[in-house]
Order: C-alpha cells, then sequence, then structure tokens
C-alpha cells in the first residue's frame, strides 16, 4: 500500500462518508488528472456483479434484461441503503460499487439478492463478489476514486489505480464467491425503470468505446484527450446519445418494465391490459408535456439528459457516444496505433441506436440517474473485441 492509502487509512476515524466528502469536478476532461483521485479507505470493499455469458444473451437480442440486471444491483443496494452515498459505475452487464466496511452484510445480502432475482426471473447468470480493499492493496493494486458532475443534481464515481481491473480478474477465477440467494428472493427494485426504446443515432453511429491503460503514463493522457478532441470536434453535445429534448418511453413499455411493474411474474389477459394501458398513458404524458401534480415533464425529460452516465473512467475509458462513421473511424485508427505501441488495450462495437436503463427514486426530484449502453452490443460487445485483440497486440509490443 502506498505512503498516502497509508496516511488516508490511518487518520480516518469514520470512513463511511469518506465518498460523500470528495468535491465533484464538472469539466469531464479532467479524467485524466488523477491527483484528484483519492485511495479508498482501508476498511471499505469492492463489490462486482456481472452476467455470466452476456455476450451470447445479448446476440438472442435480450440487451434490454441485461442491462436491467446490471442497474438492478446498483437499485437493490441504493434502496436498501438510502443515507448511504457509495461510489458505482454502470457496466452495462453488470456494476461495481465499494462500499464502507459497516456495511457488508447488507450489501452481501443484496448482492445475493439480486442474483437470485436476475436468474429466477431473467433466466440470467449474475455472478457476484465481493473483495477487500485490503486484499487488493496486498496484491500490489489500488482504488482510488473521483467524483465526476454530470449535472448540477448527479455526480458519478471514476476508478483508478488499477484494483478493480484486478478484482474482476479474480472473480472470473471464482475467488470471493457469494452464493445465490434462495428460490424466488427479490430485492426492493423500487425505481428502476426499462421503458425506453431504442434510441436511435443522430450522427449515424452509436460507438461503445473501451480503451484500459497499460499503465498510467502520460501517453495514455495524451490518447485520452485525442479521442474526446475528437468527438467534442464533430459533435456539439460532446456525442451525448440522447436528444437534449430527453427521450421518450415506448409505446407499450417493453416486457422488462411490465414485469418490473407487477408484484407477481404470472401475467393473465387482464395485468397486460394494464400494463399496457399504463404505458400507452405515459408516453402521451411525456410527448404533449401534461403535467401531472409536481410531476413536470419537460423539464423531467431534459434532466434525463443531463444526468445520464454515457461517459466514464473505470480503470480506463469507457464510453458510449453518438459520431457521424468518419469520425468512428478516426477514433478506431487513433486506439489501434495506440494499442500497437502499448499503450492501452481497446474494444470499440458499433451499433444504430442506444439503449436507457434508469433509477427514479422520484420523478419530482431532480436526482434521477440513468445509465446508458449500446442497444446491440454495446459495452459487453466492445470487451469482447478487448480481450479477443489483447493477446496478439501483447506480441507486437517491443
Amino acid at each position: 500500500m502506498g505512503k498516502i492509502a497509508q496516511e488516508h487509512a490511518s487518520s480516518s476515524t469514520n470512513t463511511e462518508h469518506f465518498y460523500a466528502n470528495l468535491k465533484p469536478f464538472d469539466n469531464f476532461s479532467q479524467l485524466t488528472n488523477f491527483d484528484r483521485y483519492l485511495p479508498l479507505p482501508y476498511d471499505w470493499f469492492i463489490g462486482i456483479a456481472d452476467v455470466v455469458q452476456s455476450t451470447r444473451a445479448i446476440e438472442a437480442g435480450r440487451y434490454k434484461a441485461v442491462n436491467a440486471v446490471g442497474a438492478a444491483v446498483l437499485v437493490a443496494i441504493t434502496n436498501a441503503l438510502p443515507k448511504l452515498r457509495f461510489p458505482y459505475v454502470f457496466g452495462g452487464d453488470g456494476a461495481t460499487v465499494a462500499i464502507p466496511g459497516k456495511y457488508l452484510d447488507e450489501v452481501r445480502y443484496e448482492l445475493a439478492r439480486t442474483a437470485a432475482w436476475a436468474e429466477d426471473s431473467l433466466d440470467l447468470v449474475l455472478r457476484v463478489t465481493i473483495v477487500p480493499v485490503s486484499a487488493i492493496r496486498a496484491a500490489g493494486h489500488d482504488v482510488r476514486v473521483a467524483r465526476y458532475a454530470a449535472s448540477e443534481n448527479v455526480s458519478y464515481a471514476m476508478f483508478a489505480g488499477g484494483g478493480v481491473a484486478w478484482a474482476e480478474t479474480q472473480q472470473k477465477k471464482g475467488e470471493f464467491a457469494i452464493r445465490r440467494a434462495p428460490l424466488d428472493a427479490k430485492p426492493n427494485l423500487s425505481g428502476l425503470y426499462c421503458g425506453f426504446g431504442p434510441i436511435p443515432t443522430k450522427q449515424g453511429i452509436i460507438l461503445s468505446v473501451i480503451a484500459l491503460p497499460v499503465e498510467q503514463q502520460r501517453s495514455y493522457t495524451a490518447l485520452v484527450a485525442d479521442v474526446l478532441a475528437l468527438i467534442e470536434f464533430s459533435s456539439r453535445r460532446s456525442g451525448h446519445p440522447l436528444p437534449e429534448d430527453g427521450p421518450l418511453p415506448s409505446w407499450l413499455g417493453g416486457e422488462i418494465q411490465r414485469l418490473l411493474s407487477r408484484d407477481s411474474p404470472h401475467a393473465n389477459p387482464l395485468t397486460g391490459a394494464a400494463d399496457a394501458l399504463r404505458a400507452i398513458k405515459t408516453r402521451i404524458v411525456f410527448a404533449a408535456g401534461i403535467r401531472m401534480g409536481r410531476f413536470e415533464p419537460f423539464k423531467y425529460r431534459r434532466e434525463i439528459w443531463q444526468n445520464t452516465d454515457f461517459r466514464k473512467f473505470d480503470d480506463g475509458l469507457k464510453m458510449t457516444v453518438d459520431c457521424s462513421p468518419e469520425i468512428a473511424d478516426a477514433i478506431e485508427a487513433r486506439l489501434v496505433s495506440a494499442q500497437r505501441s502499448g499503450v492501452c488495450l481497446a474494444g470499440t462495437h458499433r451499433q444504430k441506436s442506444a439503449h436507457l436503463t434508469c433509477y427514479v427514486p422520484s420523478n419530482i426530484q431532480s436526482d434521477h440517474v440513468h445509465f446508458v449502453d449500446g442497444a446491440a452490443g454495446g459495452y459487453a460487445a466492445a470487451a469482447a473485441k478487448q480481450k479477443a485483440g489483447e493477446a496478439a497486440a501483447r506480441r507486437e509490443w517491443p
């Protein structure tokens, strides 16, 4: 463990509020200013969840279900610990959280219940793991965290130090595993919303990007700056995949949303009709801007655009952006060049639309959060390509 981490661990008497006390930054281009990332307290844990064989599920057209499971992890823990502000990252086919040791039992229980719900309700196996930060540092890695303010109302965590990537590797080896809960266990998923349809590209390509540093170095920082500059050059919206006035729910809500709206998974014609009518009403309210009590649809839709998590740093740059085919070509060429030079390991995936999964604890507050992924593979497909090309890339390095 480094000197800074030791000093932080020894000086912290109440580490529960470590993340809440971090000052957010609001300029995304500063994400590679690693001095602003602070080491997690020594008594914290990293929770990791990912859908097993997610690429195969996505290829079968089940990307909405895969994304719903990833977001459900974050919703379940947030609902169980509503007063705790903790760092997390949505990964498309899973999620990563960092939690104080004080809440270890609660988070372990929620991960186990979410895994049970994913398998029993959606027929997806969710692999869940909790790794002590102390074990990560003992292996020679670190977990450092920063907060990026996507808007005035919402901030997202950024992870650096290589510790999360190491923990993911241990998870795939079966280390630190947690068993799923008994049959039909279900976490509290209130606020999880999956009713948006595919959001089509406006510029030609929805590009999912993963670029992992081989080591923290100036060349990688320059690479990130170049990629961000290419996106800024092509779009005044920084590649944001959502329209500025916000997306509209699909007319029928979608299968996942109908499942979440029911207390019982067993549908009948009456519940199915009620679900459809509810979805149609929601679509009309959103499209027409019909105010209902304190709920203002146009304001809410604008906040969706502001609050969406479409770019992040999770031990590497990860983004789902809207860009032209020419800019996608330029980004991929820059990544290929950087990978051949030993600067990064990269993968990208192109599709024609994006998909949104949301956590809305209250539709009259402005702190609702929204997770975006590509609607035809997204981060999972980009990660598969990155891993497939890793061995060949390493052979080319000097």
